[in-house]
């Protein structure tokens, strides 16, 4: 009788210790390695759809201090280009994701949705224009916009979907301290809120690369 109830123990201490451990090792992926998001609007169409799953790589730029944007280490700098997640600065408690246009020094400018990098016109590869209206800077700084010049440790960003993003054209360069990590692969995308998810899921997307 005895036996078995120190085989019972034996047992749940392995248990408890096993899912502990197991705790300890996603708290440590999670907060210096890998994070996975969820994309909630339209704001980076065609390239992320609303219901993607993805991957982040925090490790890409920084490493931080957990639970915190005490920046320990510079592992590198966003490229142009780059597809990042970064601290909204206007609410850090949230996390945004946007694509990098324009790094440290370089003068930004967007004339009549014509982005212009250190005067010279860009090939704009990633926008995605639905409105063919073209609005003055006074009005909205969507179509308009600039010149600034992106401060030391800044990064300029847009949503891809570039008439329907809330992005650096509104509140401003998001900041090295600000980095989260660059978005690397989908694991996961469900379209929609369906009685069968099987038949919701956008098996096409799964495994992409996000460029």
């Amino acid at each position: 009788m005895e036996t078995t109830k120190r085989k019972t123990k034996s047992k749940t201490r392995e248990y408890v210790e096993s899912l502990i451990i197991a705790a300890i090792i996603a708290f440590f992926v999670r907060s210096f390695f890998i994070q996975a998001f969820r994309i909630p609007s339209s704001s980076m169409e065609p390239t992320l759809l609303i219901g993607d799953h993805l991957l982040v790589n925090r490790l890409s730029y920084v490493m931080k201090i957990p639970f915190t944007d005490k920046v320990i280490f510079t592992l590198g700098d966003p490229k142009k280009g780059d597809v990042i997640v970064f601290r909204y600065p206007k609410d850090t408690d949230k996390d945004f994701i946007k694509r990098v246009i324009a790094t440290e020094g370089d003068t930004v400018a967007i004339k009549d949705k014509v982005i212009y990098i250190n005067g010279k016109k860009t090939e704009d590869k990633w926008g995605h224009y639905l409105d063919n209206m073209i609005l003055p800077e006074h009005v909205n700084p969507r179509d308009n916009f600039g010149p600034i010049k992106v401060p030391q440790n800044s990064y300029f960003v847009m949503g891809d979907n570039r008439d329907r993003s809330l992005d650096s054209r509104y509140w401003g360069v998001v900041t090295r301290d600000h980095l989260v990590g660059r978005a690397l692969i989908l694991y996961f995308s469900l379209n929609g809120k369906p009685d069968n998810i099987l038949g919701y899921i956008r098996w096409s997307r799964i495994g992409n690369l996000i460029r």
